[in-house]
């Protein structure tokens, strides 16, 4: 382990060269190796057909997103392996076989410019819908291109006739009107912070050069990025700007006539909204304001203009308690949706504003050991309508349309992708070393139940990410159905109980996360659901640094372990990308103090060449530009020379997410359960 104020030479510094050839051969070779390992036997290459077959038939729900009165979607398919970017009417939607309106074929597109255009996002102008803002990016990076596209013709708009056009970066852009925009962007140097991201916010006009464009805000090189936009609700237009001086601060101003700046006097952690009339405040930590302590997690409202006259008497709208914690809300035209957890599983309420104050009641029955999430709140031109989505782990998604007050109908039923007869879900809470409770869900069939057998774990435990019953369909197939069990594990670090239940964790207490984790698979032994030699563990990104503690700290836990799109070198991670963005979360490494508390965590700097450690596959992907690779290659080389069990996939496409199409997300599902079958079922490798 490197001590502090040790200065130590890399030996696979070289690994960090993201496109050299000398590490691109490196990762081939380690690829091919894979490949044959895993990847070659005929119950792969089934099981990768099986859930191809999943991601591309046209029998999953098309998830639509509302703007007035359309429903626009994007859709992968077989024919369509890049996508449709497309858009119907309600009532054609309701239809078993709607009639889409194809906007964007990406297949086309990447076709006629030899470009390997993965879909970024489409911010389309209300309330017209003429224009749209179209991302892509190269490969599935958070870098992108972005280009205005004419809804009505279905064509790009060329920069030389005044359409509007950003190159590869990470952008922010935001409709003003149809020939305004605000902009962040790479303008040249110094014009992005030190993560990457918008350092300053301008007003860009049609016609005009970029060059040109008029700057409303500068940030610091420090701040993570500077933002602008505008709300066009009629009779409530309201110009601001948005500050990120860290990952978890923002101060938010109102930008007013003149370009003078007005600070909304609020906590910095907060999370704050508006609709008309009212302000809305979800807090993260304690504030007190009016003579009133509010808690961290709760929602307070209060009329907008009267609080930027001084006024500081809010209404709570909700407070949190042990088990309870605020999800997410939303509004419709006359009504505010509140979503909450209890004990992880969803409750929904629906509040009204009144002369009298506000009143609630409950919207919808949530079905236990499921999720159901409220979507398509369009308050300006949706009236009182919204969706609902529900999904279980073995209950396959279903969508039904709603109104507050009104009936609710099922509009689509996503069809079972894996046979769940006879597998059931059941929640467990382990007790970490500080005595906290910690919940997690595990899904398995009953003939297994009171006989140990393989089982793997899942988590992710920070930046305040709740994770909450799903259907994975890839999961059933390629783990469920050959008889393991699946557990998702609900650790400090997310959201499930509210802002305290990450930042408790944050910093110098990092470790309590990785206690939480270990916490489970010692409960999973005790309880006999599984044993250590057949427990597996996985987790991508943040739950790849989990996975890399898990690997070097508590290596007698687990019998296999799968380590995605990881940070694992928390000495640099803050000189790598997006990685300074995270130093809220994570710490400063080159301060002293707290390179001590990382450092005692940090997997690339705790490795053992005499520990007994599980086999690990490390994964990622050359156009990953928010974590960077060299995290998972310098780990799997450095735990090769060791002479550890180690195996090591790139993609070369794919960005963070990891697959840039549903071919590689086949792929890379099929390879993890063959992985876990070898090592935990068979246990033969």
């Amino acid at each position: 382990m490197t001590g502090v104020g040790e200065t130590v030479t890399d030996p696979y510094l070289w690994l960090e060269e993201v496109t050299g050839e000398r590490a691109l051969d490196w990762a081939r070779a380690h690829n091919e190796v894979v490949m044959d390992r895993f990847a070659s036997s005929d119950r792969f290459t089934d099981l990768q057909a099986r859930i191809l077959a999943m991601l591309d038939t046209d029998t999953r729900i098309a998830y639509p997103g509302r703007r007035g009165r359309w429903l626009y979607n994007f859709w992968r398919d077989a024919e369509h392996p890049k996508g449709l970017w497309r858009r119907t009417s309600f009532a054609e939607y309701t239809r078993d076989d709607p009639d889409w309106e194809v906007l964007i074929d990406l297949d086309a597109l990447a076709e006629a410019e030899d470009e390997n255009w993965v879909w970024g996002g489409a911010a389309v102008l209300r309330p017209e819908q003429s224009r749209a803002l179209i991302s892509l990016s190269r490969g599935g990076a958070d870098a992108k291109v972005i280009r205005e596209f004419d809804v009505d013709a279905k064509v790009f708009l060329d920069p030389a006739d005044g359409g509007f056009h950003l190159p590869e970066a990470k952008s922010e852009i935001r409709w003003i009107d149809i020939d305004t925009v605000y902009v962040g962007t790479d303008f040249g140097p110094g014009s992005l912070t030190d993560s990457g991201y918008p350092r300053i916010a301008k007003r860009w006009r049609r016609g005009t050069p970029l060059t040109d464009a008029e700057t409303v805000y500068e940030g610091a090189a420090t701040d993570i990025a500077v933002s602008a936009g505008y709300d066009r609700t009629p009779g409530y237009e309201r110009h601001f700007i948005g500050r990120a001086t860290d990952f978890f601060n923002e101060e938010v101003y109102l930008l007013e006539a003149g370009g003078a700046l007005r600070l909304l006097e609020l906590p910095t952690d907060a999370s704050e909204s508006w609709y008309k009339d009212w302000l809305l405040v979800q807090l993260k930590s304690p504030w007190e304001a009016g003579g009133v302590l509010h808690p961290s997690g709760a929602l307070l409202a209060i009329d907008f203009e009267r609080f930027l006259s001084g006024a500081r008497d809010f209404e709570v709208l909700f407070a949190p308690d042990a088990h309870t914690a605020l999800h997410g809300y939303g509004w419709t035209e006359n009504h505010l949706l509140l979503i909450t957890l209890q004990d992880v599983q969803t409750k929904l309420q629906v509040l009204t504003p009144g002369p009298g104050g506000w009143t609630r009641e409950p919207l919808a029955d949530a079905p236990p050991m499921a999720t159901t999430s409220v979507m398509n709140l369009d308050p300006l031109e949706g009236g009182d309508e919204f969706m609902l989505s529900t999904s279980g782990f073995t209950s396959p998604t279903t969508l039904m349309s709603s109104s507050v007050g009104g009936r609710t109908e099922v509009l689509k039923r996503e069809p079972e992708f894996f046979d769940a007869e006879g597998v059931v879900t059941e929640q467990f809470f382990a007790t970490s070393a500080d005595g906290t409770q910690v919940p997690y869900f595990v899904i398995r069939h009953r003939d297994h139940l009171g006989t140990p057998g393989p089982a793997v774990m899942s988590g992710y435990g920070g930046f305040e990410v709740s994770r909450t019953p799903a259907y994975s369909g890839a999961s059933g197939m390629g783990w469920l159905e050959r008889g393991g069990a699946w557990v998702m594990t609900n650790i400090r670090g997310g959201g499930e109980y509210g802002p305290d239940w990450h930042t408790s964790v944050q910093k110098a207490n990092r470790y309590k996360v990785y206690e939480d984790f270990s916490a489970i698979a010692r409960d999973l032994v005790a309880r006999g659901i599984t044993t250590h030699a057949q427990l597996g563990a996985v987790g991508g990104s943040n739950g790849g640094l989990l996975m890399g503690v898990m690997l070097t700290r508590y290596p007698e836990l687990f019998g296999a372990i799968v380590c995605q799109v990881p940070l694992l070198d928390m000495k640099r991670y803050h000189l790598l990308l997006a990685g300074a963005s995270w130093v809220a979360e994570y710490g400063d490494p080159d301060k002293p103090e707290e390179w001590e508390y990382i450092a005692k965590y940090s997997p690339y700097q705790n490795t053992d060449p005499d520990g007994a450690y599980p086999p690990i596959l490390l994964t990622t992907s050359t156009r990953d530009d928010r974590v960077h690779p060299g995290h998972a290659r310098k780990m799997a080389a450095l735990l090769e020379s060791q002479g550890h069990p180690v195996w090591y996939h790139e993609n070369m496409e794919g960005g963070h997410g990891g697959a840039a199409d549903n071919k590689q997300s086949a792929f890379q599902a099929a390879l993890i359960y063959e992985f876990f079958t070898r090592n935990l079922v068979e246990r033969d490798v």
